[in-house]
Parts: structure tokens; C-alpha cells; sequence
């Protein structure tokens, strides 16, 4: 199975402000209803895990998943709902990122610290970069790698062939104190990142060279009291640009210009860490809730293996 992307051309959405760019007229106004289905409900596809993490799909809709605390493989659930092991030897993988070049793309945390590829046809793992303390990532079409570093209030980017630099650092007043969740907007633009510590999702511009620029604190999120953070974590968007933040109170949607949507409620009362559209024509949601993977079928369709290349300005 590959992670190859799909050739399909979404266009640019996004974004108010210094990201203005013109909305579709159905991006106006994006209740919940527009995404969710009357009498679908979240199912369990997968249990018996200790802590599921790093969802992330490839071009067919298979969804990958690994157990942070306790395994040592990537697994996949198919399309067809079959559960199998596709790479052995891969403890403490957290973030996940189908790449342009039909590899994985992991984060490796703990005494790792690393963000290493797996090409699962040929069997092999390639070392991206080392003495990192990477929590998620994606890949963009072009082949640069964006992943969060918590511990550092970093985010840092990894160019084609290069090495890691810190692409944006957070100050004591300003920036995402504890990044952790990161995804892109369909055109590939635009790069969203959660804050754990915090109440926004913040965005920043991607530049033809890989450079980010024009940082914003672009999402509110809701938060179980005004003196708590929403500990936004795992993230993903959809193919007309909502953004979807697994958070204390909830899986939270947002429009593409940052508005509220809602909050669809979690599955169970343990914590949700990870988001990702995958399945049969990517329109099933899916989330990392402690020892299970659930899903549950929406009206939304995803783009994590669907994003063209950026155009070049």
C-alpha cells in the first residue's frame, strides 16, 4: 500500500487577515451539521492498546496508528477493517505523516529522539534527523518536514535534503508554549499547530523556500474552565479546510477562517489524542482515545493524502 498522493487540485481557502484569500460560499457558515451524519455514532475498530497515537493515512484510505507506551510496531487497519502489523522494531512512534514519497514519516521519541522514514514495501527505516525531541510532523507535497518540539516551545523544519532548523520559537508571551498537534491546509500553504499549554491554534504562512512567516494565534479553543488550557493535541483538516483539535472537552471543528463549528463529543472518557480522516473515500473520522481506535463515518471527506503540490509565487 502506498502514501502516494493523489492527483486531485483543491483550491486555496483561506485566510482572514494577512492570510486573506477568497472562501467559497459554503465555507460561510460551517455548523456541525455539515459534517456530521443523523444516527452515525463512534464505533471501536481497535482495542486492547495501551496508548494509541500518531494516526495518519495513505492515498487508499488505510489508516496507521502506533502505541506510544507500549508497542513496537506501526499498525494498519485497512479499508476492508483488517488489523495487521506492517513494521516491526518501532517503539515510542508518536506523530505520523504519510510522505509525497510513499513513506512514513515518524516521530521517535524518548531516549530516540529522532524522526526517521519507513519505506514498508522495501522493508527499511531511514534516520531523518537525530538529537531532536519531536512530538508530531507532516510532510508537505514538496517534500519538507514541519514537526512540533514541546519541550523546546519549537517548531522545526527539516528541508529536503537538509538539516533540522528551528523554524519558529516560542517566547514567554507569545507563541504556542507547548506545541504539540500539527496539520496543513488543503492547498499546503498554511501550516496549523496546537498549543497544549494554551487556548490557540496557530497558524503561519509557508513560504516558496520552507520558511514560515506571518505567525497568528489564528483558533480560540474551548477550554473546561477559564483558568485551564485546552490541551489541544492531535490535529488534522479537511478537504474544504475545516480544522478538527482533539482537546480536553472534546474533538473541536472550526471553519476555515478559525470560527467555532463545534465540539464533537469524545468517544469514552479517556482522553483523545489524535485525529486523522481515512478509509473508504477518507470519509470516515478517526481518533486515538487511550487503548482504542475509534471511528465514526461523516458528510466531510479528508485531504491527508489528497494535497496537490503548492503553486509556486
Amino acid at each position: 500500500m502506498s502514501c502516494s498522493l493523489i492527483r486531485l487540485w483543491l483550491p486555496g481557502l483561506l485566510i482572514v487577515s494577512s492570510f486573506a484569500a477568497s472562501l467559497p460560499l459554503e465555507a460561510q457558515d460551517m455548523p456541525l451539521t455539515q459534517v456530521l451524519i443523523d444516527g452515525e455514532d463512534w464505533q471501536s475498530v481497535s482495542k486492547g492498546h495501551r496508548f494509541t497515537d500518531g494516526l495518519t493515512t495513505d492515498s487508499e484510505g488505510n489508516l496507521y496508528f502506533a502505541d506510544v507506551a507500549a508497542g513496537t510496531t506501526i499498525n494498519r487497519i485497512g479499508i476492508d477493517g483488517k488489523l495487521i502489523a506492517v513494521a516491526n522494531d518501532a517503539p515510542r512512534i508518536s506523530g505520523m505523516h504519510c510522505g509525497p514519497d510513499g513513506r512514513i514519516y515518524a516521530c521517535q521519541g524518548g531516549s530516540y529522539g529522532r524522526i526517521v522514514a519507513f519505506d514498508l514495501q522495501a522493508g527499511k527505516m531511514e534516520v531523518i534527523a537525530e538529537n531532536v525531541k519531536p512530538n508530531d510532523l507532516v510532510v508537505t507535497s514538496d517534500g519538507h518536514v514541519y514537526f512540533t518540539e514541546t519541550a523546546k516551545m519549537q517548531v522545526s523544519h527539516i528541508p529536503p535534503g537538509g538539516k533540522v532548523q528551528a523554524a519558529d520559537v516560542a517566547s514567554k508571551t507569545d507563541g504556542a508554549q507547548r506545541p504539540n498537534g500539527i496539520a496543513l491546509t488543503p492547498d499546503g500553504g498554511t501550516l496549523a499547530v496546537s498549543d497544549y499549554g494554551g487556548r490557540h491554534t496557530w497558524v503561519w504562512r509557508i513560504a516558496k523556500d520552507g520558511s514560515l512567516g506571518l505567525r497568528q494565534s489564528y483558533i480560540t479553543l474551548r477550554t473546561p474552565s477559564p483558568d485551564l488550557p485546552s490541551k489541544g493535541d492531535g490535529m488534522t483538516t479537511d478537504a474544504v479546510g475545516r480544522y478538527y483539535v482533539t482537546s480536553a472537552v472534546g474533538l473541536q471543528m472550526f471553519d476555515p477562517t478559525g470560527r467555532m463549528g463545534g465540539v464533537i463529543a469524545a468517544p469514552t472518557n479517556k482522553p483523545i489524542v489524535s485525529v486523522a480522516f481515512a478509509g473508504a473515500g477518507h470519509q470516515y473520522l478517526y481518533v486515538a482515545a487511550g487503548d482504542e481506535i475509534f471511528r465514526r463515518k461523516t458528510k466531510a471527506s479528508g485531504v491527508e493524502a489528497v494535497r496537490p503540490k503548492r503553486k509556486a509565487k
